[in-house]
């Protein structure tokens, strides 16, 4: 395996760095105030044993500072970090007279360093262009030392405090920009997800509308030839009994047929890989002949032309066998008793066909089928699916009848 490209775990020490990461930030969002008591109790703390234990007279300019006020500084430089996160530059400007204070007098104590702390949070959360003032009053404070104790040269008092505040005012950036890209890849990844969401819901949406589809052709296709066929074989139990019992024979046959495809259909839907592969395909033109079988031992004559040869793919074959199904089905409800259909087939080059269903009808039918059904939908989505067009509608003046026309375009090339 190659090793630039091989995932490695990561090691112990890392993991349990980011695992107690997670874990301070986790509670630092739960209980804010309580962490910033916690940092600003700490400062606080350092600022005073700088103060009590003497360590502030190493590097005093005045000895002779008088203790109150060393308190007072101490405190004043150290307590305002308690908002330094909420109101960074309100605190910086707080500090600021304490900060002047302590290099006038001479006493510098350490706790003026805090300010730096503040410029990190300001680079950390606020405008940029905050730094610019946010330098002038942390420097101002050296001006005013170097001026009256005259200690050191300008360029290095100056140039320490620029650096110091740069190096500051950079990692607060560098957090930031960290932050913010991490807050992206967060948010990107709840984008994804919910378009996820968002692309199963529509997905199931799909599939039911197919399913629907589908339990609409076989039932109401398969429902409307044993329809026709009972009534027939009412009408000749009594002078037929022969013709009656083929109607008897004829529906047994289409109620397994219908209920063969109902188990396929549903076995479909289940969620069993072990047999998928003994599942019988979707209809095609093949099982055209057996379509038109049961129908016209329903009742209705049915004539087929064909021209050219078929070289349909497997959907195309679905959808030309769905529209011929609802056609015939629609037919059977609405045309009458002595209606005829004919069915005409032209097969072109690269998957485009057009497909023409006419019937006969009766001089009473006005319509075709009953508003509201699913069966002209189904048609149009089907054919939608492929690019083509469809065409319901009744036959010019002075024929009778109904008239579907299904046209599917060549396959785009992938």
């Amino acid at each position: 395996m190659d090793p630039v490209t091989e995932d490695r775990a990561p090691e112990p020490l890392t993991e349990y760095a980011h695992r107690l990461t997670r874990r301070v930030r986790a509670f630092d969002r739960r209980h804010p105030l309580l962490w910033d008591l916690h940092i600003t109790g700490f400062w606080v703390t350092a600022a005073l044993i700088d103060y009590v234990g003497g360590g502030w007279r190493h590097i005093a300019h005045n000895l002779d500072v008088p203790a109150w006020l060393l308190l007072t500084l101490s405190l004043g430089l150290s307590i305002p970090l308690l908002w330094r996160r909420t109101h960074p530059r309100a605190v910086l400007v707080a500090m600021a007279p304490f900060a002047l204070v302590n290099a006038w007098t001479g006493a510098a104590l350490q706790a003026a360093l805090l300010q730096l702390a503040v410029v990190y949070h300001i680079a950390l959360r606020r405008a940029l262009r905050n730094l610019w003032w946010a330098t002038a009053l942390v420097i101002a404070p050296v001006l005013v030392s170097v001026a009256r104790h005259g200690e050191g040269t300008w360029d290095q008092q100056i140039g320490s405090q620029l650096m110091s505040i740069t190096v500051a005012a950079l990692i607060g950036i560098t957090v930031r920009t960290r932050r913010n890209y991490t807050e992206a890849l967060e948010d990107r990844a709840r984008r994804l997800e919910t378009e996820r969401d968002q692309q199963a819901q529509l997905a199931t949406a799909a599939e039911r509308s197919r399913i629907a589809r589908e339990m609409h052709d076989i039932i109401g296709h398969n429902l409307s030839v044993i329809t026709g066929l009972a009534d027939g074989g009412r009408y000749a139990a009594a002078k037929s009994p022969e013709r009656a019992a083929q109607a008897l024979d004829a529906i047994a046959g289409t109620s397994r047929q219908a209920l063969t495809e109902l188990r396929r259909l549903l076995d479909v839907m289940r969620v069993d890989e072990q047999n998928q592969a003994d599942l019988t395909p979707q209809p095609g033109l093949t099982d055209l002949d057996q379509l038109l079988d049961g129908v016209r031992s329903a009742g209705l004559p049915v004539h087929t032309t064909t021209h050219g040869i078929p070289t349909l793919p497997p959907g195309r074959q679905l959808t030309v066998y769905r529209v011929i199904q609802e056609a015939l089905t629609n037919t059977l409800k609405h045309a009458g008793p002595d209606a005829t259909a004919q069915i005409e087939l032209s097969y072109e080059d690269k998957g485009a066909v057009t497909l023409t269903i006419t019937d006969t009808g009766n001089a009473g039918r006005t319509g075709g089928p009953a508003p509201g059904g699913r069966g002209l939908p189904g048609m149009r989505e089907r054919t939608a699916l492929y690019g083509g067009t469809l065409e319901a509608g009744p036959r010019p003046h002075p024929e009778q009848g109904w008239r579907v026309r299904l046209h599917l375009p060549e396959e785009n090339p992938q």
